[in-house]
């Protein structure tokens, strides 16, 4: 087995780092071979320049990212031949991400998932979010979400690794959140095909947070099929029934003899059709990860390139998401996008927390810091 580790790591802290080169000079490589190239992606309606981030190590493995959205723009992995093929659904151009983007590779914010009717109470206070999914919360909101606002990108570079931290003071009352949240999202690529994904954030009143990415995959190649045929295993006994708005009932139910039983592996097709309410798996998944550790949460295997997908969290639940809407979106290369074919695996918190006092909890308060890692390792068989 020909192993490619990934590691994407996004961090979110109130602290800048080190600034890197300026826009439009040339990459800078290390003598360990990892790369950073930085060029230009476009404007956005006020004129902003965004920059678009490449890095690349001495074994090809390609990541990139833009500071519009922190989003994951594509992710180029090698199969069991070694030939590399773009594994996340995106554009190829800045006005697509801007105007019809269903999150492909956004850092999603402030709260990732489904919050009841709009609203939570925190210490007595209520709070009224943006309704931008009937009369429910969804993925942060709508204009000032954290993949529809500039980030600040700052490239980075070592002997081990290379990379991009992007900050951003998402401000007091946007979309209704309290508190100053001030945060920071790295992309960390290494020589060992490591890109790691981790969040950090500060307030200064006590709020809520729940961060993820939501990149769709497809082991396959981005655009090329359903991804039906792929094995997936998850490491989870339970899940969190909802209702038909996906809202959590706050009951916590047993996998076993369910469509949602992923403990050995099996096709993501072989069940689907059972699922006729969401049409697919939109499903919270309660990890076997009560301390917080770096724990695995799922393993998928695309059999005909031979690509696997490792996906380790430090997070209690993971979304299952399977593009159950998506259809006839064009993509990367003309290719359309169809339904079923990506799927997502949105580690993050439960979705409700703030109104599940049983659930763990989303608050942070001043003084202390939200910390969050996920880790995706691909390799080949």
């Amino acid at each position: 087995m020909t192993n490619y580790r990934i590691y994407l790591c996004v961090v979110l802290t109130a602290t800048f780092f080190n600034s890197g080169k300026a826009l439009g000079q040339p990459s800078r490589k290390s003598r360990a071979g990892l790369e950073v190239e930085q060029k230009s992606f476009g404007q956005i309606p006020d004129g902003q320049e965004v920059t678009i981030y490449e890095l690349t190590n001495v074994k090809g493995l390609r990541a990139r990212v833009i500071d519009y959205g922190a989003i994951l723009v594509s992710l180029e992995v090698p199969d069991r031949d070694g030939k590399l093929a773009d594994v996340a659904l995106g554009f190829d151009d800045l006005d697509s991400y801007i105007k019809r983007s269903p999150l492909f590779g956004a850092t999603v914010g402030r709260y990732a998932n489904r919050i009841a009717n709009a609203r939570f109470t925190l210490d007595g206070t209520e709070y009224k979010l943006t309704a931008n999914a009937g009369k429910n919360h969804i993925h942060g909101g709508r204009s000032k979400r954290f993949d529809k606002v500039m980030w600040k990108g700052r490239p980075f570079q070592s002997s081990e690794e290379a990379g991009v931290r992007f900050s951003y003071l998402s401000k007091d009352g946007d979309e209704g959140f309290p508190g100053n949240l001030n945060c920071i999202v790295t992309y960390t690529l290494t020589n060992g095909n490591e890109l790691k994904i981790s969040y950090e954030a500060t307030t200064d009143k006590p709020t809520i947070v729940n961060l993820t990415n939501h990149s769709y995959f497809n082991l396959a190649g981005a655009g090329n099929g359903d991804v039906l045929n792929h094995e997936m295993l998850i490491n989870a006994d339970y899940y969190t029934p909802a209702d038909k708005a996906l809202i959590p009932t706050g009951e916590i139910h047993s996998v076993k003899d369910t469509p949602l039983d992923f403990t050995k592996a099996k096709t993501i097709g072989a069940r689907i059709s059972q699922l006729t309410q969401t049409r697919g798996y939109d499903h919270n998944y309660v990890l076997k990860n009560s301390g917080g550790a770096l724990v695995q949460a799922a393993r998928v295997y695309e059999p005909a390139s031979g690509r696997i997908m490792e996906v380790q969290t430090t997070e209690p639940g993971m979304q299952l998401y399977t593009a159950n809407g998506m259809s006839g979106i064009k993509g990367k290369g003309g290719k359309i996008y169809d339904r079923h074919y990506g799927f997502c695996l949105e580690t993050e918190h439960f979705p409700d927390s703030p109104n599940k006092p049983h659930f763990p909890s989303v608050v942070l308060r001043p003084g202390e810091k939200y910390s969050t890692m996920t880790v995706f390792t691909f390799s080949t068989r």
